[in-house]
């Protein structure tokens, strides 16, 4: 620091009394510069390196909502033998973010690098080093998904990665300039249109060449790259809950409660939850997994896990008329008639749901077809409800013949039956 060109001269001259002037010093020292800021081109094998770094610069899309503008990274993928590019707004680097997009790129390149080289990024590299670079533990899990390596550029050497330099160069012209008086509403609605300015950009012919970045891939990388494998990669993240008395366990980074079996109150589980899911172990045994739900503070329940008095009432909770109704109608019609004269028997229908709950077991014990004549045989009373229709079925009156009205039952005449002429 503060080193010139006068303290080298100087400096230059106590060593050699007899040697240049100052401005033959110069001159010699400016050519040497020249020399020594030769760069090597260097050679790439098709399909051995894909260079990813993020730029600098930002993109972002705007909330309709509330108005609030969302800035995002955007990151870059390049192979540098053919030039072929993938490009996606993130909503950060982070790696619940990174991970995945990376799978989407290899997806839109149609397999696996032999090798993904990045610039020094934290969510990355743990650790830079020039030989030994220490890579996180979520990225070389998505290395072992996919069959690939992960490298890491020299600190402090851009050159390592000219590929990727030049690649976001690149996009600032191809994509953020055209885009740059749009206004996007969404992350999607924002990446559909970088997708559309990424596709024209590799089918695009080079600079006074016949063929693009596309036509280079598609006939010499693409089918050496390594297959994709039949799933994509998950980012799964380890943390560990207390049971709670209600049957449930915290996942502190949404702040909401999943539930698991009530045998298990009082114990520790590990929880492994990634962007859709969440899976509750106890050791080596999953005993609950879940829809992921990012709602903070709510309960995301499973009804079986939960003790057969707590069942008992969820069930009561979600009765109503339409519920019996529509269990009364998969029985038949004699059935829902009568179910709708008990429901309709006292002012609150909620009076009335235990008598229907009895209904329903009688026909579980009795069976539907027995069930549905003894409603049918029951429709002519003044008063229908669970006592007349179970004694109906104890009696095994539904199975008897129903006299029709114009039916009349013959009774031979004996001394206490009185003749029509006693009334006259």
């Amino acid at each position: 620091m503060g080193v010139t060109k006068q303290i080298l001269w100087q400096e230059y001259c106590k060593e050699m009394p007899q040697g240049y002037g100052y401005s033959q010093f110069c001159y010699h020292l400016s050519a040497y510069l020249e020399r020594s800021k030769a760069v090597m081109h260097l050679t790439h094998r098709p399909a051995e390196q894909l260079m990813a770094d993020f730029a600098g610069d930002k993109m972002s899309w705007v909330d309709l909502q509330t108005g609030e503008e969302h800035r995002c990274d955007m990151l870059i993928l390049t192979f540098p033998f053919s030039s072929m590019t993938y490009v996606e707004a993130l909503p950060s680097q982070r790696q619940e973010h990174l991970l995945p997009s990376l799978g989407r790129g290899f997806e839109y390149f149609g397999g696996v690098p032999f090798s993904v080289k990045f610039d020094n990024l934290k969510p990355a590299i743990v650790k830079p080093n020039r030989y030994e670079p220490t890579i996180t533990q979520a990225l070389q899990s998505l290395a072992e998904h996919y069959n690939t390596t992960i490298m890491a550029a020299r600190p402090v050497h851009p050159r390592d990665k000219a590929s990727v330099e030049n690649a976001v160069y690149k996009t600032y012209l191809r994509i953020y300039a055209p885009l740059r008086n749009h206004t996007f509403h969404s992350l999607s609605e924002l990446n559909a249109a970088v997708r559309k300015q990424i596709d024209w950009h590799n089918s695009l012919n080079f600079q006074g060449k016949s063929h693009s970045r596309r036509d280079i891939f598609e006939k010499e990388e693409k089918a050496l790259l390594i297959p994709l494998p039949p799933t994509n990669y998950t980012l799964q993240h380890l943390t560990w809950g207390k049971v709670q008395k209600n049957c449930h366990v915290i996942l502190g980074q949404d702040r909401r409660q999943y539930s698991v079996p009530f045998q298990l109150i009082g114990k520790r589980l590990k929880i492994v939850y990634s962007e859709d899911t969440v899976e509750m172990y106890d050791n080596l045994t999953r005993v609950a997994v879940h829809r992921r739900n990012k709602n903070a503070h709510g309960y995301t329940t499973l009804a079986t896990h939960l003790p057969a008095n707590h069942q008992h009432m969820i069930a009561r909770q979600a009765w109503n008329a339409d519920y019996f109704l529509e269990k009364a109608d998969k029985i038949g019609s004699h059935t829902r008639a009568v179910f709708h004269r008990v429901l309709t028997a006292k002012v609150f229908y909620e009076q009335t749901y235990n008598s229907c709950l009895g209904l329903l077991n009688l026909a579980k014990r009795y069976g539907d077809d027995r069930m549905e004549a003894a409603c049918r045989r029951a429709a002519a009373a003044s008063t229908v409800n669970y006592s007349v229709i179970q004694s109906i079925l104890q009696k095994n009156l539904d199975r008897a013949p129903t006299l029709s009205r114009d039916e009349t039952t013959h009774i031979a005449p004996h001394e206490n039956v009185r003749g029509a002429d006693t009334y006259q």
